[in-house]
């Protein structure tokens, strides 16, 4: 997809806004997912898991979907 800002109604918006709320919407599928499997309880601290698994995925998709 590469990079570029994209004008919608005169403003300049970054894709990396596309990929933040991409990141966001796959985190709490993934989180939903994990509440509904026994893995859940291995998980100590909830809201350090939330937050190391919300960077993984932006990485994963600024990766995947960013510039070569």
């Amino acid at each position: 997809m590469g990079l570029r800002e994209w004008a919608v109604g005169g403003v300049l918006l970054s894709p990396f806004l596309i990929y933040v709320v991409l990141a966001l919407l796959v985190t709490g599928a993934l989180r939903l997912l994990l509440r509904l499997t026994p893995m859940s309880r291995w998980i100590w601290h909830e809201a350090l898991f939330d937050c190391a698994l919300y960077v993984c995925v932006l990485t994963g998709i600024t990766v995947v979907l960013g510039p070569l």
